[in-house]
């Protein structure tokens, strides 16, 4: 079987791990603070806080860019769970923009349209899904008119930039995932990354039961740290990251080159996006007859996502409880029933890739 994901993992990170637990200073400790340190510096951000998950991550991140009990925070209705997940954390309200079929991500369009609805949202929590950055001068714009503050959550989009800006770079902060399948990984782990120095160190203050001192405790926190483990890992992962994408991305173009079946739609690019190709996500009317297929072929793939947020049973009572009205998005549940993502990760040979694409142009219902 072909797998659909795969983490890059050589001797030099085991050696790093291994040289870490002989050493004893397993918890979070100077190879976090170098971590965070490198992580800033490649990416192109001032300043850079880490936490054991990206779902936390973005807990902390809503936290920290004062979301309150009763806030409405737009978000989208396809990604992730942990995406509106971390909404709910907050005791907030999540409201949903529709997404653009062929990007995947909020429409600039959809987004003016939910703040005409809800006037009163005062956040944004978008998602750079797939690896595609979201039309970030369009978006910003809408925000900035209506005093909308951005979170950028780009757990799937390391390395990725809008306009050669780095993603993560244009709201408030931005997050990422260092989850096994990701572009980097850690084993466990995210980011919080923010060009404004103050609000990653009321994130760092958070991450750690509210403390400014050992044992002096400012304001209610939480045991997000990550461990030094987990970043002698990133550290090596960060020296090849830059080669990880590039593969990812000669793979995806590829893909794009050799895929001729008009029985499967392929993904489409923002000209203006450095897509980093997380996932190769194609859509078809025939899913379940094509994923068998896939199976039959030995070809791993991923349903990236089949269940809308806005229909996932425990958004739907939250919503409920609130006294919120659930609406339909039409973009979002069409593309749910037609998206199939094939591997694109960089472990993947020029064979696999042959034998991928000739599999795909011979799929007949």
């Amino acid at each position: 079987m072909i797998p659909i994901a795969k983490p890059m993992i050589d001797q030099r990170e085991i050696e790093a791990v291994t040289d870490t637990m002989e050493k004893g200073n397993l918890a979070q400790g100077e190879l976090v603070f170098e971590f965070e340190k490198q992580f800033a510096h490649h990416f192109q951000y001032s300043h850079a806080a880490s936490l054991c998950n990206g779902t936390v991550a973005l807990h902390i991140a809503l936290k920290a860019a004062g979301v309150q009990p009763g806030d409405i925070v737009l978000t989208t209705p396809f990604s992730f769970i942990a995406t509106s997940n971390a909404i709910l954390y907050c005791d907030a309200i999540p409201s949903f923009v529709d997404i653009d079929e062929d990007t995947f991500n909020i429409s600039p369009k959809h987004l003016k349209e939910a703040i005409l609805k809800t006037p009163n949202a005062k956040y944004l929590l978008l998602v750079h899904l797939y690896g595609q950055p979201c039309q970030m001068d369009e978006i910003m714009s809408i925000a900035n008119a209506n005093g909308i503050t951005v979170i950028e959550d780009c757990a799937q989009a390391h390395g990725a930039k809008y306009d050669m800006k780095p993603v993560g770079s244009f709201g408030v902060c931005g997050t990422f995932s260092f989850y096994p399948t990701k572009n980097m990984t850690t084993g466990e782990g995210g980011m919080i990354t923010s060009d404004n120095e103050e609000f990653i160190l009321f994130c760092k203050k958070l991450i750690n039961h509210g403390a400014t001192h050992r044992y002096v405790h400012e304001v209610t926190g939480f045991n997000y740290r990550l461990t030094n483990i987990s970043a002698a890992i990133g550290l090596v992962q960060l020296q090849k990251i830059n080669e990880m994408n590039n593969l990812r991305k000669q793979n995806a173009n590829y893909y794009l080159k050799s895929i001729k079946n008009p029985l499967v739609k392929l993904p489409k690019t923002d000209p203006r996006a450095d897509h980093v190709y997380h996932q190769f996500t194609l859509k078809t009317n025939y899913r379940d007859q094509f994923v068998k297929y896939l199976s039959n072929k030995n070809i791993g793939y991923g349903i990236h996502y089949p269940i809308p947020i806005h229909q996932q049973q425990n958004i739907i009572e939250y919503l409920k409880f609130k006294g919120k009205t659930i609406f339909v998005y039409p973009c979002a549940e069409t593309v749910s029933q037609q998206v199939v993502s094939i591997p694109v990760h960089p472990a993947l040979t020029k064979e696999n890739i042959d034998y991928i694409c000739d599999a795909i142009n011979q799929f007949t219902p």
